[in-house]
Formats: structure tokens, C-alpha cells, sequence
């Protein structure tokens, strides 16, 4: 499998996304023979088909011209979904208000919390569960450190 720059992809490709009005989020190798190079795109809004199209059209032939990735590939790009991961500050400030699934760390045990992220400030997160058997609800505080991993979270 070929190891491509992908640093320096994500530097190519960066200014660019920004004029746009586009978010970098993620940027890979992967597929089964490593030729396939995907590209998540966010911003504000919601991205649609239109918006990956659009960006297709522009990173394909940066790329091709930059000559970091030597034969044929495939690209593709996608939003970061419904449920993405919350990655730094601005995510966990961006999405407050909104469902979310945290695991975290309480003494030597990890637990996870699914409601809503009701706060976000320098000392952690706030997230509001629902009460045990139709008690009310609860609001867990979680420290920074103690976050293992968060995502959004979809309804059911």
C-alpha cells in the first residue's frame, strides 16, 4: 500500500476549503489497496450533495496537478455525519444544546452518559441524562480531563 503525504495534502487543500467556506474536518487513506483518499468536509450549516460535489471538483485537480499522490486514486468526499465525533473545545460549543453520547472516566471506571450537552466552559461539560424509572433529570458535570470520548448522538 502506498503511504501518501497527507500532511501536505491537507496543506494544499486547506486554504482553499476556507475560501469556500469549508471545514477540513478529516482527511485519510484508506480503502483496501490504500488508493482511495477521503475527504469529510463541515461547516454551519448542514452539507449536502451539492457541497461535496463542489468540492470534488475543485481538490481533485489541486491534487492531480500537485503530483503528491503518483498514479490513480479515488476521492472521496463526505460530511463528518450525523454522528461525528466531538474532537476539541470549539466541537463540544458548537453542538451545546445538542444530543450527545460522552464517555468518561470516574475513578478507575469508564461510563457513558447519552442527553444533552447543556454547558461547555472551561472547566468541562455539563450533560443532561435522563432520570432513572420517570424520575427527573439529571445534569452531569465532566471534567475536561476525565473525557475519554464524545460524539453526537441521533434520537431514536
Amino acid at each position: 500500500m502506498p503511504t501518501w503525504p497527507i500532511s501536505s495534502i491537507k496543506a494544499l487543500l486547506e486554504p482553499t476549503l476556507n475560501h469556500m467556506g469549508y471545514e477540513l474536518y478529516a482527511l485519510d487513506q484508506s480503502g483496501q489497496s490504500g488508493r482511495t483518499l477521503r475527504i469529510s468536509i463541515d461547516r454551519n450549516e448542514p452539507i449536502t450533495i451539492e457541497d461535496c460535489e463542489r468540492v470534488s471538483k475543485v481538490a481533485g485537480p489541486l491534487i492531480d496537478h500537485s503530483k503528491l499522490i503518483e498514479g490513480s486514486y479515488d476521492l472521496e468526499v463526505s460530511s463528518p455525519g450525523a454522528e461525528r465525533p466531538l474532537r476539541n473545545h470549539h466541537d463540544y460549543e458548537r453542538f451545546n444544546g445538542k444530543r450527545v453520547n460522552v464517555r468518561y472516566r470516574g475513578g478507575d471506571t469508564e461510563t457513558v452518559v447519552e442527553g444533552q450537552l447543556v454547558a461547555v466552559d472551561g472547566a468541562g461539560i455539563a450533560v443532561q441524562a435522563p432520570g432513572a424509572r420517570g424520575r427527573a433529570p439529571v445534569i452531569i458535570h465532566i471534567a475536561w480531563e476525565d473525557v475519554v470520548a464524545a460524539r453526537l448522538a441521533v434520537a431514536i
